[in-house]
């Protein structure tokens, strides 16, 4: 249970603060890995430069690309010779700006100093081999294990399945019976996946445990990367697609949720309001508002554009939560939205207040569905909002359950001995609920009585020879 657990919330996280201030080597030669690299990933150079995004066709995720430079010819680094690094050139201001990182927070005087000095010392590269860019289209991942399944995603006319993998997300036709194609990014934990309302894109959120959060906007047609955001020192999660296309919204583990314009990465959208890690989010219908639900046992309520927390959508009240909350999704028509997480129940909660405050009160619940074994990892609405699945983890067994909204009966459960239950979604047409989780393989489930379509590994599993 233990593994189970670490596995589906993620590793400890370290706390998020100035690149630069990174703590410098003993020896007084500055660290690539622990100070340069992380003013690269924090000024977002990593996310425009990598092998999905080659802006300039520089590539700055492999050192060696790091130092060759791009389509200009000049080396970016010259080693021992920062006066004739392009790099140093690129990012140093003229005439007050510099010309990258190009639309975004430019290094400080303090930053440049400390790259100066790191290719005055050679430009050495202590990247450890566990931690350096092997992934790209050409070199993809290989896996030797099925990978833990933290999303699954039908696309808004259930043409396509996403699968999120590691370093990538897999795009497999929705009946399970083959691969569309793989989007390779710099992510190796990918958290969650949305789609885009119209279906042409795809957001995937996640990073790299203790060194960055990432969101990246895909091109589902052009299998191309539009754009990568670094987030901080940590995995991010939970992200969510407004309803009119114009914010893509996330949780963090600094205790924030954020939102970004899909279409220039901006921040347009932060709160503080939670006092844990921020696991998922959703819209309102009208995308005026944000939910989130944390591990600090509360769902909340924040308008979009003032970016000011309005409400507890849960109550308040010490002890009316047994635990925090994991996951959420919304009514497809109306601002209602199911909840899972720590103590198993399932949740229905509208999203607005009707009745006058009350010390102890927990107005804003519509329904509490008995307890699954262990708790919730996934939640989903169908199209229509006639019915909700969720999916639960306990002692590494899983259980799917799926309810009748307009009467709130159960209709089925079904019960996965292999591993727990992380993510569920329906189908478009009605007619199938994917389940992935721990033992990496996708369930298509029959939505009528829960009967199992087919089951496949969205992955290759390469044989490795006996010893």
């Amino acid at each position: 249970m233990v593994r189970n657990l670490l596995v589906a919330l993620a590793l400890p996280l370290l706390a998020i603060g100035d690149a630069a201030a990174a703590e410098p080597a003993a020896s007084g030669e500055i660290s690539y890995f622990k100070q340069v690299l992380p003013i690269f990933r924090a000024k977002n150079c990593t996310g425009c430069h990598q092998p999905a995004k080659r802006g300039g066709d520089y590539v700055m995720t492999d050192f060696a690309t790091l130092l060759k430079g791009g389509e200009s010819g000049t080396a970016a680094v010259v080693a021992g010779k920062p006066a004739e690094s392009e790099l140093i050139a690129q990012i140093t201001p003229k005439d007050g700006k510099a010309e990258m990182p190009k639309d975004g927070t430019p290094v400080t005087d303090a930053e440049l100093t400390l790259i100066k000095k790191w290719i005055e010392q050679g430009a050495k590269n202590d990247t450890p081999a566990s931690n350096a860019q092997r992934y790209d289209a050409e070199h993809p991942p290989e896996y030797l294990a099925p990978p833990v399944l933290k999303a699954v995603k039908f696309s808004p006319s259930g043409d396509v399945l996403a699968v999120a993998g590691y370093h990538e997300v897999l795009l497999h036709k929705p009946d399970g019976s083959g691969l569309i194609a793989r989007l390779i990014g710099e992510s190796e934990r990918i958290e969650a996946i949305a789609f885009s309302p119209d279906g042409t894109q795809l957001a995937a959120c996640g990073g790299s445990p203790g060194r960055f959060g990432e969101v990246q906007i895909w091109d589902i047609a052009k299998r191309e990367l539009k754009l990568s955001k670094i987030i901080g020192y940590d995995t991010i999660y939970g992200v969510s697609w407004s309803p009119n296309g114009k914010v893509v919204g996330f949780g963090c583990p600094d205790n924030t949720m954020r939102g970004i314009d899909p279409a220039t990465g901006e921040q347009v959208l932060f709160n503080g309001a939670h006092n844990d890690w921020v696991l998922d989010t959703v819209f309102s219908v009208n995308s005026d508002h944000i939910i989130t639900v944390s591990r600090d046992m509360s769902m909340k309520l924040v308008e979009v554009g003032t970016q000011r927390f309005v409400d507890n959508l849960t109550s308040i009240t010490p002890g009316a939560l047994k635990g925090g909350l994991i996951a959420i999704d919304r009514h497809p028509t109306k601002d209602e939205l199911v909840c899972g997480g720590a103590d198993g129940e399932p949740k229905i909660f509208k999203m607005v207040r009707t009745e006058a405050r009350k010390i102890g009160d927990n107005a804003n619940l519509l329904k509490e569905f008995p307890a699954q074994p262990g708790r919730i990892f996934g939640v989903a609405y169908n199209k229509d909002g006639s019915r909700i699945a969720a999916g639960s983890s306990k002692d590494g067994r899983g259980e799917v359950r799926v309810y009748d909204t307009t009467n709130f009966q159960q209709v089925w459960k079904v019960e996965v001995p292999e591993g727990g239950v992380y993510t569920v979604d329906f189908r478009a047409d009605g007619q199938s609920l994917a389940v992935g989780g721990f033992d990496g393989e996708v369930r298509l489930l029959n939505t009528a009585d829960g009967s199992l379509i087919t089951k496949f590994l969205p992955v290759t599993i390469k044989q490795t020879a006996a010893k």
